[in-house]
């Protein structure tokens, strides 16, 4: 009997230390396009929570020129394999860029975060925009678009994922589209702000594991 009491309880914290998982679930912007992934924003997200919340580990299953058509086609099987516990929603800037209908950008960006729910993954939303070449009206709708899907879907929103870059040249590639590695830091300190309070204080060995 006694075997039997300590079993359960070495099964028990083993459960107490396993990882939970941060999906990240976006394009080239959380992709690391043009730059080492090391320097990229999800990289160094790892990184800071290797040492602030060790309790966490990221997986990254984001795509170069990915839409939000194409992410609620694969999100089962991305949601299957990684099994998070938080997923950070990054997409929807490529369908602006092609000039895609806000409606179906919203509806494709629903489907990912009800299909993240279903799985019990908390999720977090982080919004883009497009410039101001798109006409007001379109850059304003898109704008609108994450702010709207959050409120209605009652998730946490990153506003805009260029906070604090989107005017200064020298924070992007010669694309003008893709940030550079002095950029990433400031991308993930614009996630961090909303993503830290979904993490809670407690650390790998108090908090059971997914």
């Amino acid at each position: 009997m006694r075997w039997l009491l300590l079993a359960a309880l070495l099964a028990c914290s083993g459960a107490a230390f396993a990882a939970r998982t941060i999906l990240v679930y976006g394009d080239s912007l959380s992709a690391a396009y043009g730059i080492s992934k090391d320097a990229g924003w999800v990289s160094l997200l790892g990184e800071r929570l290797k040492q602030m919340h060790p309790d966490y580990t990221v997986v990254n299953a984001s795509i170069s020129g990915e839409t939000s058509e194409g992410g609620a086609a694969r999100i089962a099987g991305a949601l299957a394999q990684a099994r998070p516990a938080i997923v950070v929603l990054e997409l929807g800037a490529n369908d602006g860029l092609r000039g895609w209908p806000v409606e179906r950008t919203k509806a494709n960006l629903a489907a990912i975060i009800r299909a993240a729910k279903r799985e019990k993954a908390r999720v977090l939303l982080v919004g883009m925009q497009m410039p101001p070449n798109y006409g007001p009206e379109y850059t304003e709708g898109f704008r609108r678009t994450y702010e709207a899907l959050a409120r209605e879907e009652r998730v946490p929103l990153v506003p805009f994922l260029f906070q604090g870059i989107a005017l200064d040249r020298a924070m992007f590639q010669d694309d003008n589209l893709h940030p550079n590695e002095r950029a990433q830091p400031v991308l993930l300190d614009n996630v961090w702000r909303a993503l830290r309070p979904m993490l809670g204080s407690t650390s790998a060995a108090a908090r059971p594991g997914r």
